[in-house]
C-alpha cells in the first residue's frame, strides 16, 4: 500500500510538473507572438500601465481609443471566453457582437490560427490586472454606427488564415506570415482608400501616419528597400538603424523597441527575404545616392549657424557621422523628403528612449528653437544632404509642431 502511494505521488507530481511546464511554454509562445504583433504599442499610453489601453488614434472621421487588454474582469478581458477573443482578432467582432474599426488590425491578425491567438490570450491572462475603463471614442455620425462595419467586412475582410505557398521557400513563407499576419506591416506602410481599407494594389507603397512618413518598403530599388542588402535590412529591424540606408524614427522606432528587436534573428531574416520579393511600388520618397552631399551657395546663413551649433558635432558637415555611425545622414530618405515629415518629427521630438544606447540618441530641439529657426535648419539639411530644392516653411513647422504635441 505504501509503495502504491509513493508511485501515485510520483506520477501525480510528474503530471503536475509537466502541466506547469506546458503552461509556461504556452505563455512564452504567447509573449513572443504578442511582441511580434506589437500589442503593447497600441494598448499602452506613454508613462501608463502596460496593455491598459487609452492610446488615441486620429482618423479622418474622429478619434479612437484603444481598450484595456489586461486580465481585469471589469475593465479588461478577464471575463472573455476563448471564442470571444478569437472572434475579435480574426473577425473584428468582440463581446456582445461589438464590431471594431480597422484601426485595430484584425484584417491582418486573421492570418493567425486559433491556437496561436489563444497563446496570446494565455500570455495576457498571466499579466497583472489593471483596472482602467476605456475612453469613449470621439466619432461623429454616421461613422459611430458600429453595425456599419458588417458591410465593411463584407467588402474588405476576407477572414482567411495564412496559406503556405509550396512553390516558395520555408523562409519566404515565414516572412510573408510575419509581415502580413501578426506584424501587420502593411497597415502602416500601405495607402488606404476612401473607406480606410488598405489599398491592395499599392501594398507597402508607404503612407503618412500621424504626421510621420511610413516609407515605401516594397522591393522597388529607388523608393522601397529593393537595393538594401538582405543582411543590412535584417539588422536594421533589430537595431533600428543602418548607416547609409535608413534610421527608424517616431512610430517605427517604437516598433523596433517593443517588437522587432525581441524577435529571433531567423525571423528578422525571413521578414527581410520576403520584403525583398514583394511587388515593386514606384512611389513615395526616393532614397538619395549614398554619396550625395552638395555645397550650395545660398543665403541660408541662419540654417548654417544652427547646424554648426547643434548638429555638426554629431553629424559632421559631410554627413558621415561622428563617433557613432547612427549619426550618418548621407543616404537617408529622412533628408530627401520634400515635406521633411520625419526630419521635423525628429527635430521637434528627438530620437531614442532611455533604453536606447547614448550614442544613438538625439535631443529634442522643439523647445530650443522657434518655427523660423527649425525651418531654416531643415532647409539646410535637405539642401546639403538630400540634393533637393525643398522649401520648408515656418507654417509647415508650426503644423508639424502641433501634430507632435497630440
Amino acid at each position: 500500500m505504501k509503495l502504491t502511494n509513493i508511485l501515485l505521488a510520483f506520477f501525480t507530481g510528474t503530471l503536475v510538473a509537466h502541466s506547469a511546464q506546458a503552461q509556461e511554454d504556452l505563455i512564452r509562445q504567447g509573449e513572443y507572438l504578442a511582441r511580434a504583433a506589437d500589442c503593447v504599442a497600441c494598448h499602452t499610453v506613454p508613462g501608463g500601465k502596460a496593455f491598459a489601453g487609452g492610446v488615441e488614434f486620429k482618423l479622418p472621421f474622429g478619434s479612437l481609443f484603444s481598450p484595456n487588454i489586461t486580465p481585469d474582469k471589469e475593465t479588461g478581458i478577464g471575463n472573455w471566453t476563448d471564442d470571444e477573443f478569437v472572434s475579435a482578432l480574426q473577425k473584428g467582432v468582440g463581446r456582445d457582437g461589438k464590431h471594431y474599426y480597422p484601426a485595430f488590425p484584425y484584417t491582418s491578425y486573421s492570418k493567425m490560427s486559433r491556437d496561436e491567438i489563444l497563446t496570446i490570450k494565455a500570455y495576457l491572462g498571466s499579466l497583472e490586472p489593471v483596472q482602467q475603463a476605456a475612453r469613449e471614442n470621439d466619432i461623429g455620425f454616421p461613422f459611430n454606427q458600429r453595425w456599419g462595419m458588417f458591410f465593411w467586412n463584407l467588402l474588405f475582410h476576407d477572414d482567411e488564415q495564412f496559406q503556405v505557398d509550396n512553390q516558395r521557400s520555408t523562409e519566404w513563407n515565414r516572412g510573408k506570415y510575419l509581415v502580413e499576419g501578426p506584424g501587420h506591416c502593411g497597415e502602416c506602410h500601405s495607402p488606404r482608400n476612401l473607406f480606410q481599407a488598405v489599398s491592395s494594389d499599392r501594398s507597402l507603397a508607404g503612407n503618412l501616419i500621424q504626421g510621420w512618413n511610413a516609407y515605401n518598403i516594397s522591393s522597388d530599388p529607388v523608393h522601397g528597400i529593393g537595393a538594401w542588402p538582405t543582411e543590412v535590412l535584417a539588422d536594421y529591424l533589430k537595431e533600428g538603424m543602418a548607416p547609409g540606408w535608413g534610421v527608424a524614427g517616431g512610430p517605427m522606432a517604437e516598433v523596433v523597441e517593443h517588437s522587432l528587436r525581441h524577435m529571433t534573428d531567423a525571423d528578422r531574416q525571413a521578414i527581410a527575404v520576403y520584403l525583398k520579393n514583394t511587388p515593386a511600388r514606384s512611389e513615395g520618397v526616393a532614397r538619395p545616392a549614398p554619396t550625395t552631399m552638395t555645397e550650395k551657395g545660398d543665403d541660408n546663413a541662419l540654417g548654417r549657424k544652427l547646424f554648426a551649433d547643434a548638429c555638426a558635432s554629431c553629424h559632421r558637415w559631410d554627413g558621415s557621422g561622428n563617433q557613432s555611425l547612427a549619426a550618418t545622414l548621407i543616404g537617408l530618405k529622412t533628408v530627401n523628403d520634400p515635406a521633411a515629415s520625419n526630419l521635423l518629427g525628429m527635430l521637434l521630438s528627438g530620437h531614442g528612449s532611455r533604453d536606447t544606447p547614448v550614442d544613438r540618441r538625439m535631443p529634442s530641439f522643439g523647445t530650443l528653437y522657434n518655427d523660423q529657426e527649425l525651418a531654416a535648419l531643415s532647409r539646410l539639411i535637405l539642401s546639403r544632404f538630400g540634393n533637393n530644392e525643398a522649401h520648408v516653411s515656418e507654417q509647415a513647422v508650426a503644423k508639424r509642431r502641433t501634430e507632435s504635441l497630440h
